[in-house]
């Protein structure tokens, strides 16, 4: 695990905040927690009828596939083995950070998020407290931003209460979301890869990198 992605220490205040989540996780519940971009939903990602909720509670159509976000880059063989040399330019320059990228399933993964296709958007967040969350839950947890559908994403755990009210099981707070807009989606299973939605990485600044090959 190279520096970027290293575990920091969680701050003792907000450490009883992550056991509390994990729990939550484990029982089949919804949390909404912090991240580097956007407060995101979260679900188990094997746990059908938790991914279920999530996609209720949002009121997003059934037919529009959840993104999953990861603690560490070992957790990616989990979900796709389309290790393209695009895929790892991108995974290496830009996580953890702003940067969901859609690949190919692997043929051994199954989930509600993927709604019905073979397709599925990863990300690994530069945030510490969210990835402590997924690395204790020891799997993938759904990375939905903490909203309505097609209503703004919140940046604090007050905005998230006021779109979800009681909805979710447990927020964590932990303050307000430094990068303030969503990650940008690029889609690497076609060709030429193509921007699905612009954020917190310029469109520019991506496909240069995958033209030159990183050189």
């Amino acid at each position: 695990m190279d520096s970027k992605s290293a575990f920091k220490p969680i701050p003792p205040a907000l450490l009883d905040q992550v056991n509390q989540a994990v729990a939550v996780l484990r029982g089949g519940g919804i949390i909404a927690y912090p991240t580097d971009t956007v407060y995101g939903l979260g679900a188990d990602i094997y746990n059908d009828e938790a991914v279920a909720r999530v996609f209720h509670i949002k009121e997003r159509p059934l037919n529009q596939p959840l993104p999953v976000l990861i603690a560490d880059s070992r957790q990616v063989e989990l979900l796709t083995g389309d290790l393209s040399r695009a895929t790892q330019l991108l995974m290496k320059k830009y996580w953890p950070g702003g940067l969901t990228i859609i690949v190919n399933k692997s043929s051994d993964f199954n989930s509600l998020v993927l709604a019905g296709g073979a397709k599925i958007g990863i990300r690994m967040p530069d945030h510490d407290i969210t990835r402590a969350v997924i690395r204790e839950l020891g799997r993938p947890i759904v990375g939905t931003s903490a909203n309505l559908h097609d209503r703004p994403a919140a940046l604090t755990a007050s905005e998230v209460i006021d779109q979800l009210g009681n909805r979710v099981d447990f927020i964590l707070n932990g303050g307000r979301c430094p990068g303030g807009k969503e990650s940008t989606v690029i889609d690497l299973t076609i060709e030429p890869p193509a921007i699905l939605r612009r954020g917190m990485i310029a469109e520019k600044e991506i496909m240069a990198l995958i033209k030159t090959g990183g050189n």
